[in-house]
C-alpha cells in the first residue's frame, strides 16, 4: 500500500476530528434549522426525536458530488460498503451494510419498494439509477421490517426523485466528460460521458417533469490481465412524473420510467474455467409505472403507493441465460397524529413477484402492519411497530420492533441515548428456490434479530456526533456451496459506527465517520473490518466551492477463483478532490473532480481491474 497516501490520509482525518473539537469556538456563525428525518417513522420528526440511525444525503450534498454514481455517493457513509464502485463501470454491486448482503437491503424510490424477483437476492440494481434524477436520499441502518417488510434487515435506502419546479416551465442540462483509466495506463483520454436533460414545471394545479439521461464509459477491462480488452458500459434513463392537485385535501401523482444498461463482462471460459478476458455481455432493462394518490384530513392522511415493474435481463456467455421478472407492489396506509404526541400508521402492504425459469414461478406477500411513535414533552420518545408477514409459500410470521430514546436539552442542542430491538423475516427468493443454478425448493426462511444502542449530541450551530453499537443474529442464513442451502449454525455480526459533522465553521463543512464490523463465527467475503471516511468542504465565495474526500478501507477476505482458495486483500486509502464555480446568476455551474489523486494501486475484488487516477469536467445549466 502507498505509505504516502496513508500518511496524508491520517493527517487529513486527524485535522477533520480536530475541527470537531473546535465546535464551541466563536468561529461558529449560522444557526441551523432543526434537521428533520422521515424514513424511520414516515412522519417528519426532528432528529432529536428519532431513535434510529438515519443518514440524510441532501440535495446540496448531491450537487457537490456531480459526476459520481449513486452507489459511489452512498459508499461514503458509515456502516456501508458497496463493493464494485471502484472497479469497471459494469461490475456487479455488493451491498454489504453492517456485515449483511444484498438480500438484506431494501430500496425505495419515492416511497415504493423496488426489486428484481429474477435476481438471486431479489434486490434492486443501483446501476439502473441516474443520480442526476435524485433530490435526496435517506438511509435507515438496522432492521426496519415492521414498516417496510421483507428484506429490510440491515438497511432501507429511501431515494426521493426531483420534483417539478413551481415555475410554468423550467429546465436543466448537465454534461460530464472524464477519463476512465487504470493505475498502469494514465493516458487521460476522454472515455466517460454523462448527459442529462430535464424539463419540468407547474400549470395551475398540474405539475409535470420529463427527463432523459445517458452514460457511456469505456477504457477498462473487468479482468486484470497483461493484454486487457475494453469492457464498455452504456446506460440510458427516461422518466416522466405527473401530478394533479384536485383540491387542498386531495392530490394524485403518477410516474413512468424506462431504464436500460448494457455492459461487456469477463467470465470463466472453458476449458480452464478461470477468470479471464472474454467477449461476454450483460443487458438489463426495467420499465416501471405507478400511481400515488393522497387524501388529507384533520390530523391525518390516507396514502396509496402502487407500482408495476417489469425487468428483462440477459447474460451472453458460455453459460448465458435470459431472465424475466415482474412485480406488483401496493402499499395502502393511514397516518394519524394525536395531539402532537402520538403518531400512528396502520397499513396493508401487498406484493406479487413473478419470474420465469424452466416455468413461471411466483409468490405473494400480504402484510398488515402497525407503527406508533410517542414524542413526550420531557424527552422520552418511543417508536414501536409490528407486522404480520403472510407469505404464500412460507406462511405467517410476526415481526416487531421497539425503539426507545431519551433526549435532554444541552445549551442550544440536545444529548440523546437510544436503543432498538427488532426482528426481520427474509423468505428465500424465486431464483434460490427455482432458478437455473443451485436451486433448492426446500430452503427455510432466514430470520434476524438486531439489537442497537447509542449516544448522540447535536446543537443548532451545525455540530453533531454520535456512536452506535449493533449486534445482529442470523438464523437459517442462506449460503451457497454446491447449491443454495441453509447454514447449520447461526451467524452473529456485530460492530460499532461513529459519525461526526460540523456544517458551519466559518465557510467550512467537515464530516467524518468510522465503522468496525466483525463476524463472530465464520467468514464473510469482501467486508472490511475497519472503514473510515472524511470530507472537508470550503466555500471560497458564495459561488465557489471545493472539497477534499478521504476513504480508508481495511483488509478483507476474498476468493481467488483460479485456485478456489480465500486470500486476504490489503487495505487501501483513496483521496479525491472536487471543485465547482457558479456563473451567470447561479444558472451555470462548472465543476471538476479528480479521484484517487495518488493513483493508489489495489484490488477491490481479487482478479478484477480497479480505477486509477481519473479526472472529470462538467457543465450544468439551470433555466
Amino acid at each position: 500500500m502507498n505509505n504516502k497516501t496513508n500518511v496524508i490520509g491520517a493527517l487529513f482525518l486527524g485535522a477533520s476530528l480536530f475541527g470537531f473539537a473546535q465546535e464551541q469556538t466563536s468561529l461558529l456563525q449560522e444557526q441551523q434549522l432543526d434537521e428533520v428525518v422521515v424514513s424511520d417513522s414516515r412522519f417528519e420528526l426532528k432528529r432529536e426525536n428519532s431513535g434510529k440511525t438515519v443518514i440524510k444525503i441532501s440535495n446540496q450534498e448531491i450537487e457537490n458530488n456531480k459526476g459520481r454514481t449513486i452507489a459511489q455517493l452512498i459508499n461514503t457513509k458509515s456502516g456501508i460498503e458497496i463493493n464494485g464502485t471502484r472497479s469497471v463501470e459494469g461490475q456487479n454491486l455488493g451491498n454489504y451494510i453492517r456485515g449483511g448482503n444484498n438480500r438484506q437491503v431494501l430500496v425505495l424510490i419515492d416511497g415504493v419498494q423496488v426489486n428484481d424477483p429474477s435476481m438471486v437476492a431479489n434486490d434492486f440494481d443501483l446501476r439502473l439509477v441516474d443520480l442526476n434524477t435524485v433530490e435526496s436520499i435517506e438511509i435507515i441502518k438496522g432492521a426496519a421490517s415492521t414498516l417496510y417488510g421483507n428484506a429490510a434487515a440491515t438497511a432501507v435506502v429511501n431515494i426521493t426523485t426531483k420534483k417539478a419546479s413551481s415555475k410554468e416551465i423550467s429546465g436543466s442540462f448537465l454534461t460530464v466528460v472524464g477519463t476512465n483509466q487504470t493505475q498502469d495506463d494514465l493516458n487521460y483520454n476522454g472515455s466517460s460521458f454523462t448527459n442529462h436533460v430535464s424539463v419540468n414545471g407547474s400549470l395551475n394545479k398540474f405539475t409535470y417533469l420529463a427527463s432523459f439521461g445517458n452514460r457511456y464509459a469505456d477504457g477498462l477491462s473487468a479482468a486484470k490481465s497483461d493484454n486487457p480488452e475494453k469492457d464498455p458500459f452504456s446506460r440510458f434513463n427516461t422518466n416522466v412524473k405527473l401530478g394533479y392537485h384536485i383540491s387542498d385535501a386531495f392530490q394524485i401523482d403518477a410516474f413512468a420510467s424506462y431504464d436500460k444498461f448494457k455492459t461487456d463482462i469477463d467470465g470463466f471460459p472453458a476449458p480452464s474455467y478461470t477468470f479471464a478476458d472474454t467477449d461476454d455481455k450483460f443487458i438489463s432493462e426495467q420499465a416501471r409505472v405507478g400511481i400515488a394518490p393522497k387524501f388529507a384530513y384533520n390530523n391525518g392522511s390516507l396514502h396509496l403507493n402502487a407500482a408495476f415493474s417489469k425487468i428483462d435481463r440477459e447474460t451472453i456467455s458460455d453459460f448465458g441465460a435470459t431472465y424475466e421478472g415482474e412485480s406488483i407492489v401496493i402499499d395502502a396506509f393511514n397516518k394519524y397524529v394525536f395531539n402532537d404526541a402520538f403518531y400512528t400508521i396502520v397499513g396493508l402492504n401487498y406484493a406479487e413477484y413473478k419470474s420465469v425459469f424452466a416455468d413461471e414461478q411466483s409468490y405473494t406477500n400480504t402484510d398488515p402492519y402497525l407503527n406508533v411513535v410517542y414524542v413526550s414533552d420531557f424527552g422520552l420518545n418511543i417508536n414501536a411497530g409490528t407486522r404480520f408477514n403472510n407469505h404464500s409459500e412460507y406462511g405467517s410470521h410476526l415481526v416487531y420492533s421497539l425503539n426507545p430514546s431519551y433526549s435532554i436539552p444541552v445549551n442550544t442542542g440536545y444529548a440523546k441515548v437510544f436503543g432498538s430491538y427488532a426482528t426481520s423475516f427474509i423468505a428465500p427468493n424465486l431464483s434460490q428456490l427455482f432458478g437455473f443454478f443451485g436451486a433448492n425448493p426446500d430452503l427455510e426462511a432466514e430470520e434476524n434479530t438486531t439489537i442497537e444502542g447509542g449516544l448522540e449530541f447535536s446543537n443548532k450551530k451545525g455540530f453533531r456526533i454520535n456512536g452506535v453499537y449493533f449486534n445482529r443474529k442470523e438464523e437459517n442464513t442462506i449460503i451457497y456451496t454446491t447449491a443454495y442451502e441453509n447454514a447449520t449454525t447461526d451467524a452473529t455480526v456485530h460492530g460499532f459506527e461513529a459519525e461526526a459533522e460540523l456544517k458551519k465553521l466559518k465557510d467550512f463543512t467537515i464530516s467524518a465517520n468510522y465503522t468496525f464490523t466483525e463476524l463472530k463465527d465464520g467468514i464473510r467475503l469482501r467486508i472490511p473490518k475497519h472503514k473510515a471516511n472524511a470530507s472537508v468542504g470550503y466555500n471560497f465565495h458564495k459561488n465557489t466551492f471545493a472539497s477534499i474526500n478521504y476513504q480508508y478501507v481495511g483488509s478483507r477476505t476474498d476468493t481467488n477463483f483460479s485456485t478456489y482458495t480465500n486470500e486476504e486483500l490489503e487495505s487501501f486509502s483513496l483521496i479525491d478532490l472536487y471543485f465547482s464555480q457558479k456563473l451567470i446568476k447561479n444558472k451555470v455551474t462548472l465543476f471538476a473532480s479528480v479521484t484517487n489523486i495518488f493513483n493508489e494501486d489495489y484490488f477491490e475484488i481479487l482478479g478484477y481491474t480497479t480505477k486509477g487516477r481519473n479526472v472529470n469536467l462538467g457543465l450544468n445549466i439551470n433555466l
